[in-house]
């Protein structure tokens, strides 16, 4: 009977009340992720074994496919080698419908999960893969082992109707100012393919690299991927030494291109590329340094160093040329060989653009583009933009492709084709889109935004502001007033300014990553944040096997200070989780069970000069040591 419980699921509920510190719950007996949108629980279980066989109905390469990387999903943590058959009786049968089921879509499925045996139906191979993936995780957490474990594998009985809220489920990855790896890209391909996400946005150029061989201008690789090493803070880094050598870098060659589209490809994730254009071309400009107004011969790759000026969200100075130039027509020469290549390269629909953030007052400073503007009765450098931007579109679509940018690319006149994504003002621009009849892609900052703080700042990477992982979860990419007819969905955006090493983007990922996925898979009203806590920990177990990093900053305590009305800090603390228990000191030592609790607004006497805390459940400790001194806590005063 639908949500009726049995007996293992109210275990599980007494279990995770326990885990969760006693706190209010929702009975669940699953852990899946992203949430199906219909479960009906039966009682009893389906057991694997090693002479289970893997059943199809379909000789279509697509389904043998699915059905080799189920059984190679399983296979190192069982030990057992599951083998393939043309049937539809008994094991775990992938089956294709017949007749197309409305319902589900094309990528939706069912799996009805008995004790005799195990069905995942679709309507489409992408349906069949979402079924594997949900399959898998019902199966207890060591099946992500990359070694043999002794544990009962069972799938409890289930029937589940499932599929997508959005048909666009994004993530992108910054590879420009930090390169990582072919073998790399797979490897995250491979871990948000398990969450169902279907696009990868490739930000392959940017001012601190060039990532991407293009054939017909070599300079782009030999000079714009490779910057002089720098470690520490981003924006903040020396600048090249006389004669240092630029040995710090890298980029992908097509070859290695069309290895990594494949391999997506065979997880059902399209490739967004981004060339970002006109701005943020700082390691085009190094390469080949007249396609900018200034044309400086000296121009370099740059390594991090602080070369802007900010005094607002889309108000900045630039003190150094990294745009191109819209009034050459080289520049456009340029950029038509560059699009045609990454257009012969990626099968995916749709080419990005960039157009975010560029910096214009070198143009307005030129005299030659000044004559052009007034030649072709421009009349503002937005305008200019405008006009550079209408170009790109041309060359876009000559290939056959459509173009998408930051949503900075609808201020002035665009093509009606074009689509965008939102970014700023959380999602107003998103709104301003779809009014226009522009397909739109929700990802604002600061909700969908995997660069910024999950935690307290004095514990993690110093950026600019904070997204923890329930305010990430809580928005709903369907503001009021907009035309949903338009929004074909959300992406999650992964900056590296501050992220130089693979677990490090694995740790900015995880678990926010997670939450994007449910917010864009899931019906929103399915959405509930305690249970998805408790699911969040049965996957960090998960990603413990798998060996992949993740963020626990979700335990850490939210830190809030004003001055009262005596003028000392008062500071008061909250938590994400339920059930937690926050100790705190105020004479310097490592605070522990033994020391006062936290169960009111802490008032700091002028002497005291640092705050800790930690945070415990169940009597040990499970957030980080967080230490702040009083003068950090004055600056935080609201």
């Amino acid at each position: 009977m639908k949500n009726q419980l049995s007996f293992h699921a109210i275990v599980k509920y007494v279990v995770l009340s326990v885990l969760l510190g006693g706190s209010e719950v929702i009975a669940q007996s699953f852990n899946i992720i992203p949430e199906p949108v219909e479960i009906e629980q039966g009682s009893g279980f389906y057991t694997l074994d090693k002479s289970t066989k893997i059943m199809v109905t379909s000789e279509q390469d697509e389904v043998m496919n699915i059905a080799a990387y189920l059984a190679d999903k399983i296979r190192p943590a069982t030990g057992f080698d599951l083998s393939i058959a043309h049937s539809d009786k008994g094991g775990i049968q992938l089956k294709l419908n017949t007749k197309f089921n409305a319902k589900i879509g094309k990528e939706g499925y069912n799996l009805e999960v008995t004790q005799k045996n195990v069905l995942v139906k679709a309507n489409t191979p992408n349906g069949l893969f979402y079924g594997v993936q949900t399959l898998l995780q019902l199966l207890p957490p060591e099946i992500e082992s990359k070694s043999t474990k002794s544990v009962n594998w069972q799938l409890p009985v289930v029937n589940i109707v499932d599929y997508p809220r959005f048909e666009w489920r994004g993530i992108m990855l910054d590879v420009s100012r930090h390169f990582f790896s072919k073998d790399y890209i797979k490897k995250y391909l491979d871990q948000i393919a398990r969450y169902k996400y279907n696009i990868f946005h490739w930000h392959l150029t940017d001012d601190q690299g060039w990532r991407i061989e293009i054939k017909s201008y070599p300079k782009l690789t030999e000079i714009g991927s490779w910057r002089v090493p720098r470690t520490g803070t981003f924006g903040q880094h020396s600048e090249p030494k006389p004669n240092e050598a630029p040995t710090y870098g890298g980029f992908y060659t097509q070859d290695d291109i069309r290895e990594i589209i494949a391999y997506a490809k065979e997880l059902y994730i399209e490739i967004l590329p981004e060339i970002d254009v006109p701005g943020h071309s700082m390691a085009a400009i190094a390469a080949y340094p007249e396609l900018s107004v200034t044309k400086n011969p000296n121009a370099e790759v740059n390594p991090g160093t602080n070369f802007s000026k900010w005094f607002g969200p889309s108000d900045f100075e630039m003190f150094i040329d990294n745009s191109l130039n819209p009034t050459d027509e080289k520049v456009y020469e340029f950029l038509d060989s560059v699009f045609s290549e990454v257009a012969d390269l990626f099968p995916f629909e749709y080419i990005h653009m960039g157009g975010d953030e560029c910096y214009k007052g070198f143009w307005e400073k030129d005299s030659d583009v000044q004559t052009f503007m007034k030649k072709k009765n421009i009349h503002s450098v937005e305008g200019l933009q405008g006009y550079f931007n209408n170009r790109v579109a041309k060359i876009v679509y000559k290939n056959k492709k459509k173009l998408i940018g930051w949503d900075e690319i609808l201020e002035e006149d665009l093509s009606q084709d074009a689509a965008i994504m939102n970014w700023r003002s959380w999602h107003n621009a998103g709104i301003k889109a779809a009014e226009q009849k522009h397909f739109v892609v929700m990802s604002p900052s600061p909700f969908y935004y995997l660069d910024l703080r999950q935690g307290d700042r004095s514990v993690e990477v110093p950026v600019y502001r904070d997204s923890r992982i329930k305010k990430v979860y809580d928005y709903n990419i369907l503001p009021e007033g907009i035309d949903s007819t338009y929004v074909l969905g959300g992406q999650g955006n992964l900056w590296t300014e501050q992220i130089p090493t693979e677990p490090q983007v694995e740790y900015m990922s995880y678990p926010r990553a997670f939450a994007i996925s449910e917010s864009l898979w899931s019906p929103n009203q399915k959405k509930n944040w305690d249970n998805f806590i408790g699911k969040i920990e049965n996957h960090f177990k998960r990603l413990d096997h798998s060996q992949v990093n993740y963020a626990t900053s979700m335990y850490d305590p939210i830190i809030e200070v004003i001055k009262n009305k005596n003028g000392l800090l008062e500071v008061e603390l909250s938590t994400e989780v339920k059930g937690l228990t926050i100790y705190y000191t105020l004479d310097n030592a490592i605070p522990n069970q033994y020391h006062p609790k936290y169960n009111e607004p802490i008032v700091l006497s002028e002497d005291v000069d640092m705050l800790r805390l930690v945070t415990y459940r169940n009597n040990k400790p499970i957030g980080k040591l967080i230490t702040i001194s009083s003068e950090e806590l004055a600056k935080r005063v609201k």
